[in-house]
C-alpha cells in the first residue's frame, strides 16, 4: 500500500486558474480554483492503485466451467475394468475424454475489493489537481436551466466549447432530471453529480466541465471531515 500521509498538501501557494465560459461557449473571465483541491501534489502510485481497484470492481467474474462431477452423463462405466486390453476408465466425462470435464477451470468469483475512504478522497484530489495542471478543466459561468429535455442544447454547448465527441466529464450539483435526460444520448459524455463522481471518472475523460456553483459543492464535499 502506498503511503498517503500529507499527500493533499498544496504544491503552489497561488490558486490555480481556469477559464470561465458562457453558455454560448465564449471565454468571459478567469476563475480561481480552490488550491487545496486543484493544486495538491499528484500521487501517481496512489492513482494507479485506485484505478486498479475500480477496474477490478467492474469485472463481472462470470467465467464458469464444469468439472468431471458437474458434466451431465458419464454415470456408466464405459467398459469392464480388466480383460479388454485398454486403459481402465470409470466415466466418459473424465477430463481425458472429449466432452469431459475441465481440470482447475475458472469458476464465478468476485474480483472486487475496497480501499479506505481517506485514501479514495486523497486520490480524487490528486486526480483533479492533475487535470488542473494539464489545463483540462473548463468552468461555466452558471448552471444550465433546462425547462425540458433537449439533447440539441447540450450538443450545441459542447460544440461551442470545442469538446463535442471528446471524452467529457460533466459535473453538476442538485437534481435536474431534464439535464440528465438531455446528456445521456451524447457520445463520449459522462454526466455525474458532484457528490458521486470518483477518480476513475476524472482520469478516464480528457475534459472536465462544471459551473462555479458546482465547484463550490465539490470543494465542500472534499473538505468535509
Amino acid at each position: 500500500m502506498v503511503k498517503t500521509k500529507k499527500e493533499t498538501k498544496t504544491e503552489n501557494s497561488e490558486a490555480p486558474v481556469a477559464d470561465v465560459y458562457s453558455l454560448s461557449g465564449k471565454k468571459v473571465d478567469k476563475f480561481k480554483l480552490d488550491p487545496d483541491i486543484f493544486s495538491a501534489k499528484v500521487n501517481k502510485p496512489l492513482l494507479h492503485e485506485i484505478i486498479q481497484m475500480y477496474r477490478a470492481n467492474a469485472r463481472q467474474g462470470n467465467a464458469s466451467t464444469k468439472t468431471k462431477g458437474l458434466v451431465r452423463g458419464g454415470g456408466k462405466k464405459p467398459w469392464r475394468q480388466k480383460g479388454t486390453g485398454r486403459a481402465r476408465s470409470g466415466s466418459t466425462r473424465s477430463p481425458l475424454w472429449r466432452h469431459g470435464g475441465t481440470i482447475f477451470g475458472p469458476l464465478p468469483r468476485d474480483f472486487g475489493y475496497d480501499m479506505p475512504k481517506k485514501t479514495k478522497r486523497i486520490a480524487l484530489i490528486s486526480s483533479l489537481s492533475a487535470k488542473s495542471k494539464d489545463s483540462e478543466i473548463m468552468v461555466l459561468e452558471k448552471d444550465l436551466d433546462m425547462k425540458q429535455p433537449k439533447t440539441a442544447d447540450i450538443a450545441k454547448l459542447m460544440e461551442s466549447l470545442k469538446a463535442y465527441r471528446q471524452r467529457v466529464l460533466f459535473l453538476y450539483a442538485g437534481e435536474n432530471q431534464n439535464m440528465i435526460k438531455s446528456c445521456r444520448n451524447i457520445q463520449n459524455m459522462t454526466l455525474r453529480r458532484c457528490s458521486d463522481f470518483n477518480t476513475y471518472d476524472v482520469l478516464s475523460n480528457s475534459k472536465i466541465v462544471f459551473s462555479k456553483e458546482t465547484h463550490d459543492a465539490i470543494v465542500k464535499r472534499l473538505k468535509a471531515k
